[in-house]
């Protein structure tokens, strides 16, 4: 059976523009995480937008993590 585990990402303004027009936002600190959590047995399994703005900007995203329980990957 497995175990899930989540963590929050900030989206910030970014540099450059995105392809649907104006400035793109960017995540923090993502690649750290990720990397962090499959040293310890858990490997990335998608995410979900956790806060939208009304235009459609992501604010944060939830990172979802999984691993058989027992910590065994």
């Amino acid at each position: 059976m497995l175990e899930y585990e989540f963590e929050i990402v900030q989206c910030d303004y970014g540099s450059g523009y995105s392809l649907f027009g104006g400035i793109g936002l960017e995540t923090d600190g993502h690649r750290e995480i990720i990397l962090r959590r499959a040293a310890e047995g858990w490997r990335y399994a998608g995410f979900v937008p956790k806060k939208q703005r009304a235009g459609g900007f992501i604010e944060s995203v939830e990172l979802i993590f999984e691993r058989e329980q027992g910590g065994q990957a």
